[in-house]
């Protein structure tokens, strides 16, 4: 320490220790100021859970980053009262970082962060196997049940699909699969109940519940944003008029893994509980994962008065008023015929 090493210095005679210690004076001055280290990629540093001061001064020490002069950053941690608020995490100490901003950064906790990105339109199934195959992410709930994984998030008796908000969520090593789950559901929670309250009250939902639903079918139906609100327009004016929604993802997502790439014939005939060729009304749950987007559409869809669409195979889509226009249409689209 630097008040003991002056002491030490002072013992040895007046001049001489007035000499001494102003060279380690010097030295230390020089040592704050100058850089821990210079390598452009940065260096990484893990510090353990539970690791004393000491360890951790030792740690930094060992991987070169306190130039041989580890009681220097014990000195000024401890002038600064810092000593005891060092965090645990994985570090990663960018070039020409000086000791005081290393040590503001441990004390900080600004540890290296990771990132796992929920795209919009997958499903639950999906979102799990993401998460299983992140390796910075702890695995907790590989052996439980969709239901067990929901009643672990609190969300009893609540099918989980759609229920976690599309998102690039950021974390540190060592965060857990419920830990994550459970913020990208509270996202979806917070961003429903939003979005509701600024809902047009005439559109024909029930519930948010009903809008998530709603706004999934959105989501796999049409990747153009410029489409959102006019696909939900479609559907919402259907609803109104209790015509069935007649939408083939979710006759994909009633079929399970049976689905192999197409829909025949048979299988818009087949009854499940989400062919809306067969059914009226909304399917039992969402299909998938809808984005901000998706959901502001579901809640505020455009006015207009067509009531069918069929894919250009560009992506976009054509609208129809009638039945006759969407005959043609599909005869120009689907079939290549003029």
């Amino acid at each position: 320490m630097i008040r003991r090493l002056l002491l030490t210095v002072l013992g040895g005679g007046l001049v001489l220790g007035l000499v001494a210690a102003g060279a380690v004076y010097l030295d230390y001055q020089q040592w704050l100021a100058g850089p821990v280290h210079e390598e452009a990629d940065g260096l990484e540093v893990d510090i353990p859970r539970g690791s004393s001061f000491r360890e951790v001064r030792d740690t930094f020490d060992e991987a070169g980053l306190l130039a041989d002069r580890p009681w220097y950053f014990e000195f000024l941690a401890r002038e600064r009262e810092l000593a005891g608020r060092l965090r645990a995490g994985e570090y990663r100490i960018p070039a020409g970082v000086t000791p005081a901003e290393l040590l503001e950064q441990i004390v900080r906790g600004r540890v290296i962060q990771y990132s796992l990105t929920i795209i919009e339109g997958w499903t639950f199934n999906q979102l799990r196997a993401a998460i299983n195959a992140n390796p910075h992410v702890l695995n907790t709930l590989d052996d439980l049940s969709d239901e067990e994984v929901m009643a672990r998030l609190g969300a009893e008796d609540q099918h989980p699909e759609g229920w976690f908000f599309p998102d690039t969520y950021h974390f540190p090593r060592g965060t857990t699969d419920e830990q994550l789950l459970r913020r990208a559901l509270r996202t979806m929670q917070d961003t429903l109940e939003e979005l509701w309250a600024e809902r047009d009250e005439s559109v024909p939902l029930e519930s948010p519940y009903e809008g998530l639903i709603l706004a999934s079918i959105i989501e796999r139906e049409t990747g153009q944003a410029a489409e959102r609100d006019e696909v939900a327009g479609v559907f919402v004016r259907r609803l109104r008029r209790g015509m069935r929604l007649q939408t083939d993802p979710t006759v994909i997502y009633g079929m399970g893994s049976a689905y192999e790439g197409r829909i025949r014939r048979s299988d818009l005939e087949t009854d499940t509980p989400y062919n809306t060729y067969t059914r009226h009304g909304l399917p039992p749950t969402p299909i998938a994962m809808p984005g901000r987007a998706s959901l502001e559409a579901a809640m505020n869809p455009a006015e207009g008065s067509s009531l069918f669409f069929v894919s250009r195979g560009d992506g976009t889509h054509y609208f129809s008023d009638t039945y006759d226009e969407h005959r043609r249409a599909v005869r120009r689209y689907i079939l290549g015929r003029d």
